[in-house]
């Protein structure tokens, strides 16, 4: 990685801690700025403006969350659908349970939060991001229900969606409750939830 791309990712990096610590808006270009050791020309050569920054920041934190889900909820040819969501959960909330200090926070919730600080652009960049989870968990969804008919009527859409909204609602409440391991709870729980729903058509 050559020098000029090191300090933009290390800007990225600082910038992103601090603004899950505090928020948007308590966050300064300055102290950026003082904590990277570079001029505020030095900031502006990489970024035109705090909301350039935060669209950079919000861009490589789903390229980054894209991967991890890649991984974590991969389906091998042949292998079943079910099986492979219900052990991904595991593997994501053992991944939680690891973090002693619990997870960091998440930018897409950050942003929302401070919705009004932000541009149309970022806004929307933001809103994309939250449908592609939409669209990745009820692409798992969709292969679940073609060969495990649900047992209750459920809309896939809102199904998908609770992945993401026990997800953030975990990391809100273990911040909030300052315990760590309710997120990795709250995803065994999820889990649990998927396995019932689709338990009467389950093999024995």
């Amino acid at each position: 990685m050559r020098r000029g791309e090191q300090t933009r990712e290390k800007i990225l990096d600082i910038a992103e801690d601090a603004v899950l610590a505090k928020g948007f808006g308590a966050t300064s270009i300055e102290e950026v700025i003082a904590a990277v050791g570079i001029t505020k020309s030095g900031f502006f050569y990489h970024f035109r403006d705090k909301n350039e920054l935060a669209r950079a920041m919000l861009i490589r934190f789903l390229k980054r969350d894209d991967a991890v889900l890649d991984d974590l909820f991969a389906v091998g040819e042949g292998e079943d659908p079910l099986a492979a969501f219900l052990s991904g959960l595991d593997r994501f909330a053992a991944i939680m349970g690891e973090m002693e200090q619990g997870h960091p926070g998440c930018l897409v919730a950050t942003y929302c939060y401070n919705e009004v600080l932000f541009d149309r652009e970022v806004r929307e960049l933001n809103r994309l991001g939250v449908l592609a989870w939409r669209e990745r968990f009820r692409r798992i969804f969709d292969a679940i229900d073609a060969r495990y008919p649900a047992n209750d009527v459920v809309d896939i859409d809102a199904l998908a969606d609770m992945v993401s909204s026990v997800t953030e609602g975990g990391i809100v409440m273990a911040k909030a409750l300052k315990e760590p391991g309710v997120l990795a709870e709250q995803i065994r729980l999820l889990r649990s939830y998927v396995k019932l729903l689709y338990t009467p058509l389950l093999a024995a």
